[in-house]
């Protein structure tokens, strides 16, 4: 009798652990679209060039994706818990500097302070989950939650948006974050224990200078070249910028303790699940960006409107999460893994039949289809991933599989952002650099508008169009490179 109630303090205990963690993980993910809706009003607040808006967009994204596994090392050896609280300090700090910005340049200083908080807490609170449930079939029940609360929070970032900036100035959208760290950080001390390895590996400094610079160099000469067009100085950044990662690459094989273990990548499986980890959430972010400011700069409609037109494809994806289970029992892994990819194939196509005239109910309907996808492929990467590799590696495994997810939503907006910006540039009326400082310019003519309109309608089209296209062949492979024992269904 005793054991068994102090096993239902320890189980309780474990839960509430769980949701403190899980308040975090929310925060990171909605932190990386949040802003989806929120840019026309920002670009209206403090002005920001085109490559400014951009950057303001997915330095976020970036810092997390260059930082996640140099945390996931340095939390092994100073202890989870420890960098877990450092992590939320920094992240509410910089939200507070956010919220409050008032240039371009400030504003994407403090989301880059964001994003450095951000990349403690996903790979530490992963790891704090796990050990705080020790029977197999409770940990993965939670880790599953984990991932379904992560793909939530994607979904849910430019609704919350929405619905803030409704009420309130675009700093909202940033200080709804300080509640959840205060909460975090007045319970994880009891509710929470430390966790090490006994193993940590040595962080190699060179390694973390060589990926985060190099990703940046290389994303900032695209941007470059679709806000300014190609020039000298845009290719010589970008030249050095994929010099560098080949070197950060080169010297990943001849470490001890590498960043990334790219051994792992002779897996076809793992390859095709970190791939799709990658392009899900590059076709998602551009996605909702660009349709974002269609619905509101287009069509005309408001912020909470908006928001509310995103809810179908929301719930859709959220029980497309929790549904992806019974579905592979019933088709198989392969199956599902396919179905995700062609899932979200379809439904970006759908949006190529919207027009500067109408297309709310097109955006309902392609949500939906490609929300079916997003949620399979939410819930199937990281496991298909960890599975493909040897116990010993699940951890560089995991590891990667959540960099995959930060890096695509941030290579979205920068890669497939930058193609309809380009577009915009040449087909546009030469006003400005996006629309929105376009519409934004005072006496312009109806003429000017509508062309500026149509400008950017086909640009989305294209970097879509793009993003569908890379998500079919990806299906492809899929179906060619998963093995048949994938397919099976799970007895």
């Amino acid at each position: 009798m005793t054991v068994n109630l102090v096993q239902q303090r320890a189980d309780r205990r474990a839960w509430l652990g769980l949701t403190i963690v899980l308040c975090l993980v929310a925060l990171v993910a909605m932190d990386g679209s949040v802003l989806y809706l929120a840019m026309p009003s920002i670009t209206s607040a403090i002005t920001p060039s085109t490559d400014q808006a951009l950057w303001i967009l997915d330095i976020y994204g970036f810092v997390v994706a260059s930082f996640l596994i140099t945390f996931g090392t340095v939390g092994d050896r100073y202890g989870r818990l420890r960098l877990l609280v450092i992590g939320s300090i920094v992240f509410g700090v910089g939200s507070v500097g956010a919220a409050f910005s008032s240039t371009p340049e400030m504003l994407i200083a403090f989301r880059a302070l964001m994003g450095l908080g951000g990349a403690t807490l996903l790979p530490s609170g992963l790891a704090i989950i796990s050990n705080l449930f020790h029977d197999a079939k409770q940990r993965a029940q939670a880790i599953g939650i984990f991932a379904a609360t992560f793909a939530a929070g994607f979904v849910v970032g430019p609704i919350l948006g929405g619905v803030l900036l409704n009420h309130y100035s675009w700093g909202s959208v940033f200080l709804i974050n300080i509640p959840i760290v205060v909460l975090f950080l007045a319970f994880a001390p009891v509710l929470l224990r430390e966790v090490r390895t006994s193993n940590p590996g040595r962080v190699d400094p060179l390694s973390v200078a060589l990926s985060s610079v190099g990703i940046l160099l290389a994303v900032y000469s695209v941007k470059s070249a679709a806000a300014h067009g190609f020039s000298l100085t845009q290719a010589v950044t970008g030249v050095l910028g994929i010099g560098t990662l080949w070197w950060f690459v080169s010297r990943q094989r001849t470490l001890e303790y590498p960043l990334v273990d790219f051994k792992l990548f002779h897996d076809r499986v793992f390859t095709i699940a970190i791939l799709t980890g990658t392009v899900t959430l590059v076709a998602w972010s551009a996605a909702s960006y660009l349709t974002g400011v269609y619905l509101q700069s287009v069509l005309g409609y408001g912020i909470l409107t908006a928001a509310m037109a995103a809810l179908p494809g929301a719930f859709v994806l959220t029980g497309a999460c929790i549904g992806a289970n019974v579905v592979v029992e019933r088709v198989g892994k392969k199956a599902a893994f396919v179905a995700s990819l062609f899932f979200m194939a379809v439904g970006l196509l759908i949006l190529l039949l919207t027009s500067v005239t109408g297309g709310v109910w097109v955006f309902i309907a392609s949500t939906i289809v490609a929300s079916v996808g997003y949620g399979f492929s939410f819930s199937l990467v990281a496991e298909t991933a960890v599975a493909a590799v040897p116990m010993e590696r699940a951890g560089s495994a995991g590891a990667l599989a959540e960099m995959s997810n930060e890096l695509g939503n941030a290579l979205g907006i920068s890669l497939l952002g930058s193609l309809a910006a380009v577009c915009f540039r040449l087909l546009g009326p030469d006003v400005a650099g996006t629309l929105d400082e376009t519409l934004d310019t005072p006496g312009l003519a109806a003429g000017t508008i509508a062309d500026a309109e149509e400008a950017f309608v086909t640009g989305m089209h294209v970097a879509i169009g793009v993003a569908s296209l890379i998500l079919f062949v990806l299906g492809f492979l899929a179906l060619r490179w998963l093995p048949r024992a994938t397919a099976e269904p799970a007895v």
